[in-house]
């Protein structure tokens, strides 16, 4: 659980890189998909840091491999609606990532990435990316802190 955590931080400090200074220098919808890339692999790591606590009290056996599966099983264990809106998150970056988005003022401040998911629009934009990691920022807080007490120690 902890090497999870560690690694979807990890993971976290490299998209806050490529928003904070690779975005600022090359402003293109390819920086974009890097970073949602990125963003759904800390969701991968915080995933399966949730389900590795779940077999650690019992709650489940095994852990699914395919990523929908894992998704809706920690859905289905946490009736937390935090968790619920960050997998909802997660899967829409999948969605995204997968999209073939058109491209919107590119090398300018208002770089945008149009995506068509299910009929319906998707912007994603500067402004809503950076919004979308302060969110899963405060996940992984949240994560750690519903894993693990004050001291570093197993619930």
């Amino acid at each position: 659980m902890q090497e999870s955590l560690k690694n979807a931080k990890e993971e976290l400090k490299r998209v806050d890189h490529l928003i904070f200074v690779s975005l600022k220098y090359t402003r293109t919808v390819d920086v974009l998909l890097n970073i949602i890339n990125r963003m759904i692999d800390a969701y991968d790591f915080i995933i399966e840091a949730l389900l590795r606590g779940a077999v650690d009290k019992g709650l489940i056996e095994t852990i699914p491999i395919a990523p929908r599966e894992r998704g809706e099983l920690v859905k289905e264990l946490f009736e937390d609606e935090i968790i619920k809106d960050n997998i909802d998150l997660y899967f829409l970056l999948r969605k995204l990532h997968k999209s073939n988005p058109a491209k919107e003022q590119e090398f300018r401040r208002h770089v945008t990435m149009i995506s068509y998911i299910e009929n319906r629009k998707e912007i994603v934009n500067i402004d809503i990316i950076s919004q979308y990691y302060d969110f899963q920022k405060s996940f992984v807080e949240y994560v750690e802190s519903l894993l693990f007490n004050e001291d570093g120690k197993n619930n």
